[in-house]
């Protein structure tokens, strides 16, 4: 399976998918991306998504997902 890779220089996923926000790290604020996981079928129908991913585990449940 050939695996699909997004550039996205004008923020349209980004923003398609709302996932510019405000974070804070070390008690810093500043705008990034939020972690998220959005998984697409074949059709191109959006079938799960998970925002403010934690990596322990994550893909487990992914691949649960999508089995």
């Amino acid at each position: 399976m050939p695996l699909i890779l997004l550039a996205d220089p004008e923020h349209l996923a980004i923003a398609a998918y709302d996932v510019w926000r405000e974070r804070q790290r070390d008690g810093v604020t500043s705008m990034g991306i939020e972690r998220s996981t959005f998984l697409i079928d074949e059709e191109g129908v959006l079938t799960a998504e998970k925002r403010k991913v934690q990596v322990d585990g994550h893909v487990e449940e992914m691949l649960a997902q999508v089995r």
